[in-house]
């Protein structure tokens, strides 16, 4: 395991019991599934929580917008 590294969080306790019920049934580690559920979502949630941070960026007025115009102008298309 060089190529890891230990991470510690609160959840609910409900998820915790879950998962090691999981582990035990499959005879996997608990943390195959933790891994697993971050490989499996991490990047939806990037996507997800940062689009939401630049839609409030626009509606302040602090990101700039194109329309599809001006984006073919842009680009020369």
């Amino acid at each position: 395991m060089a190529n890891s590294a230990v991470i510690n969080f609160r959840s609910n306790p409900q998820f915790k019991i879950r998962i090691e019920r999981l582990a035990k049934l499959t005879k996997r580690p608990a943390s195959f599934y933790y891994n697993y559920l971050l490989d499996e979502y991490l990047d939806d949630l990037e996507d997800i929580f940062l689009a939401e941070e630049v839609i409030k960026k626009i509606r302040r007025g602090k990101e700039k917008t194109y329309s599809l115009a001006e984006v073919e102008s842009i680009l020369g298309v």
